[in-house]
């Protein structure tokens, strides 16, 4: 298969070129290439994977459907132009919105509520993707979680930086349910829906949700580090989610996406436990 991949310098973009096998892939950096000179010319699939991700210290809202929405558009647009009957959008679990706390899991059939314009810009671009959809072009979007590993940045990474810091944490006992995906089983899911050329919507995730306390627990045990975890009293919880509102949704509240109708769609199950991904993204961070 030939296929051409966006944002191929990024996280995800590195990781699938680095461990993806039969797949002729073609780099474009539309960072420094127009829409316009790009050749789909005997190309299989187009991986769309560029993107302006939620930024914590925010970014002008245009700028999001700039890039999230119009850009991504353009480029399937061209690609079915020019002969190319697959194309796989990265989107994300921030369509559906912001929490799951006190509510069933989400899965494909879900209702989008996406709250900040990094949700609302990966909507509206899976809308217009989907009306290009026909019998000779056919979409899939993969709404992924957060997603962990090798090169990782953001909020895991600062989170591992305070496991490895701090002997004592008041992150203990924790009971809410975070999906993530280990990078490893997204490039997985993703080489599985190019090769088997399928349309729809994909939920991305490993095979069990974590809680805030798991997670930390796993950093420490993969990184052999003794650590001591507190509970904190709710008034303080409650005290803190009046300052740090979305700092405290991520670490107290829950995020849970349900994968089974995806996994049994397809077929396919991730390859490599929540241990396992964690154990190799702290091996990266130590070098």
């Amino acid at each position: 298969m030939k296929i051409i991949i966006t944002g191929s310098s990024g996280f995800i973009g590195t990781n699938f070129i680095k461990h993806t096998q039969d797949i002729n892939i073609v780099e474009v950096d539309l960072l420094t290439q127009k829409i316009l000179d790009i050749d789909f010319t005997n190309i299989d699939s187009a991986l769309h994977l560029a993107a302006l991700v939620h930024q914590m210290k925010g970014a002008p809202e245009q700028e999001y459907f700039k890039i999230n929405r119009d850009l991504a558009y353009d480029v399937a647009k061209k690609a079915k132009s020019q002969g190319v009957k697959h194309f796989v959008f990265m989107s994300t679990a921030k369509v559906f919105g912001e929490s799951t706390t006190g509510k069933i899991a989400w899965d494909e059939n879900s209702d989008c509520n996406p709250l900040d314009a990094y949700g609302r810009s990966k909507y509206e671009a899976e809308k217009l993707l989907m009306g290009l959809q026909d019998e000779f072009f056919k979409v899939a979007v993969v709404r992924s979680p957060l997603v962990y590993g090798v090169g990782v940045k953001g909020n895991m990474y600062k989170l591992i930086n305070l496991v490895k810091t701090l002997p004592i944490l008041p992150l203990g006992g924790i009971n809410n349910r975070r999906s993530m995906v280990y990078v490893g089983n997204l490039v997985a899911l993703l080489e599985h829906i190019i090769k088997a050329q399928a349309s729809g919507v994909f939920i991305a995730g490993d095979q069990f949700s974590l809680s805030t306390t798991e997670l930390i627990k796993l950093i420490a045990k993969s990184n052999n580090k003794k650590l001591y975890l507190l509970t904190m009293p709710h008034f303080l919880i409650f005290l803190a989610s009046k300052i740090k509102p979305e700092i405290i949704d991520r670490l107290f509240g829950s995020l849970e996406l349900d994968t089974k109708s995806t996994n049994r769609r397809l077929g396919f199950a991730p390859p490599y436990s929540s241990d396992h991904g964690i154990c190799e993204m702290l091996k990266w961070f130590e070098k």
